[in-house]
C-alpha cells in the first residue's frame, strides 16, 4: 500500500529540514461553534505531503480533550487508543513514564493538571526568522474560539541537540512511500493509521458508521465505515529540560578532566559528538563515520565498545533483541517499536541575567500504537534498570533517577566500571498525546 500524500500531513514524512525556523502554538478552545470555523480555517492551511514547502508549513494535531471541547461525541473520542483517549497524565500513565518528582505532571509548566488545558497544537515552520513571524501572528490573529495557552518558540535547526551530541541519525526508513522497499524498511502503518503495521495488519483506528459521516468527508473501508483514523498517526509532545551544565560538570567531577568526560559522556550516549558509533569507533571521534550503518551482535554483543545500558542502545536495540540476536527476526522486533521522531531544541533566555539560559528539546515523535511504541520504549527500555541484564542502570542520559537506576555500566575486561550516585539530566516541563489528522479527518472534525 502507497501512502496517500494528499491527505496526510506533511510532518509524518518530513522533518522540515530545510525550514529552520519554528514555534509550536497550543492552544484552548473557549467557544465549541467558533473554534470549529478556525479548525476549518486551518484545515485549508496544513501543508500536506505532497510537496516540499519552499517557505512556510504548518500542522494541526489535537487532544483528546480538544476533540471533547469541539463537541465530537464520546463514543468517537473514545473509539480511538486508550492511552490517547485517557491523556498522558493519569496516574497510570505518570507510573509508566516515570513523571514522579520534580517531572510530576502537577509541576509542568503546561499540559498539567494544574495548567491551562491543551486542545489543539498547531505547529509553524519556517524558512526564515521574518516568515515565522509573519505566518505566527496570522493564525493567532484568525484563532477564534481560541485560546493561546502557550506558544513553544525552538532554535534554529542545526545537526545538535543541546548536550552536544549529533542528532537525528538513525531514522526508521518507511515502505509505501513510492520507493522500492528494501531489507530493514519499517511498515508503513507502523505510523501511519489505515495501513497494514509489522504484524501484517491494518492498524486499529477509530472507525465511524457511515451515517455519521453524511457529508462523505471521510475515506471508507470496503465494508463502508468513514474511516476517521486513515493518514493520521499519534503525536507525542514531551518539553525536555536538559541540565547541559550540570551534565559537563558532573562528568568532569567522575571522570576527572575534560577529556575523560568527553569519552565518559560517548559511552553514556553511545556515539561520539559527531555522531561517529562507538561500535565502529571505540577509541576516538571518527566524524566520518556518523552515517555509516552498524549493527551490534556481529561487532560488539558484550558492550565492550557501546555500553549495553548506552542510550542510542535502548532507544533503538537493532539486532540485539531476542528470540534470535543478530538475525533478521531480531530486527524485526525492534521495529514493532520504532518511533519517528521530530524534535527541535530550545533555549530560554533568562530576562533579568540571574543564571545560564534553560536549554532543552521539544521533543515530538510519532506512531500508530502510543502503547506498542512510544510507552514501550519509554518505560521497558529507556527508564527499565534491568534493561538487558542489567540491575539498577536506568538511561543514564535521559532516565529519571527517582531511587532506582542511579548506575552506570561500562562494560570492560578483566572489571567493568561502574558510576554511581547519577543524578536526573532531563525533566520533563510539558507535555501531551495529540492526534495528527489526515487532512479529511480534520475537517470533519471540523464539522
Amino acid at each position: 500500500m502507497t501512502l496517500d500524500f494528499s491527505d496526510t500531513q506533511g510532518l509524518l514524512v518530513r522533518g522540515y529540514g530545510g525550514l529552520r525556523h519554528a514555534t509550536f502554538l497550543v492552544f484552548a478552545v473557549t467557544d465549541e461553534r467558533a473554534a470549529r470555523a478556525t479548525l476549518r480555517n486551518l484545515a485549508g492551511q496544513v501543508s500536506t505531503a505532497a510537496a516540499k514547502p519552499a517557505e512556510t508549513a504548518v500542522n494541526v494535531a489535537l487532544t483528546a480533550a480538544g476533540m471533547r471541547a469541539l463537541g465530537v461525541p464520546a463514543a468517537v473520542v473514545d473509539s480511538f487508543s486508550a492511552p490517547f483517549a485517557e491523556g498522558m497524565t493519569t496516574e497510570h500513565r505518570s507510573r509508566l513514564l516515570g513523571d514522579s518528582g520534580d517531572a510530576d505532571p502537577r509541576r509542568w509548566a503546561w499540559g498539567g493538571p494544574s495548567t491551562a488545558p491543551v486542545h489543539l497544537l498547531v505547529l509553524v515552520y519556517a524558512a526564515t526568522v521574518t516568515e515565522l513571524r509573519r505566518r505566527e501572528a496570522q493564525i493567532k490573529r484568525e484563532s477564534e474560539g481560541l485560546s493561546l495557552t502557550v506558544a513553544l518558540p525552538t532554535d534554529e535547526l542545526t545537526t545538535t541537540e543541546p548536550f552536544g551530541f549529533r542528532d537525528g541519525l538513525s531514522q526508521p526508513k518507511l515502505s509505501g512511500l513510492g520507493e522500492e522497499a528494501v531489507p530493514g524498511d519499517v511498515e508503513l502503518g507502523e505510523f501511519v493509521l489505515g495501513y497494514r503495521n509489522a504484524y501484517g495488519r491494518l492498524t486499529e483506528r477509530p472507525l465511524l458508521p457511515a451515517d455519521a459521516d453524511p457529508r462523505g468527508l471521510l475515506p471508507r473501508t470496503p465494508d463502508g465505515a468513514a474511516d476517521l483514523g486513515r493518514n493520521g498517526s499519534y503525536l507525542v509532545f514531551r518539553q525536555l529540560r536538559q541540565d547541559v551544565d550540570g551534565f559537563w560538570a558532573h562528568l568532569r567531577e567522575r571522570a576527572g578532566g575534560e577529556q575523560p568526560a568527553r569519552r565518559l559522556a560517548a559511552k553514556m550516549v553511545g556515539r561520539w559528538p559527531s555522531g561517529a558509533p562507538l561500535v565502529l569507533a571505540p577509541e576516538r571521534d571518527e566524524p566520518a563515520l556518523a552515517e555509516q550503518g552498524f549493527a551490534y551482535q556481529a561487532e560488539d554483543p558484550h558492550g565492550l565498545s557501546c555500553p549495553l545500558g548506552a542510550h542510542v542502545r535502548r532507544a533503538n536495540p537493532r539486532d540485539s533483541l531476542d528470540p534470535d540476536p543478530g538475525s533478521a527476526k531480531s530486527v524485526a522486533v525492534n521495529n514493532r517499536h520504532r518511533l519517528l521522531r521530530r524534535g527541535r531544541s530550545y533555549t530560554i533566555a533568562r530576562a533579568d541575567g540571574s543564571g545560564p539560559d534553560e536549554r532543552g528539546l521539544h521533543f515530538l515523535c510519532l506512531s500508530a500504537n502510543l502503547a506498542r511504541q512510544y510507552e514501550f520504549v519509554q518505560h521497558t527500555w529507556v527508564n527499565s534498570p534491568v534493561f538487558d541484564g542489567l540491575h539498577d542502570d536506568a538511561d543514564p542520559l535521559v532516565a529519571p533517577k527517582n531511587g532506582r537506576g542511579a548506575l552506570f555500566t561500562e562494560q570492560a575486561t578483566p572489571v567493568r566500571r561502574r558510576h554511581g550516585g547519577l543524578p536526573s539530566f532531563v525533566r520533563v516541563r510539558g507535555g501531551a498525546y495529540c492526534f495528527l489528522p489526515g487532512v479529511a479527518a480534520l475537517r470533519y472534525l471540523a464539522a
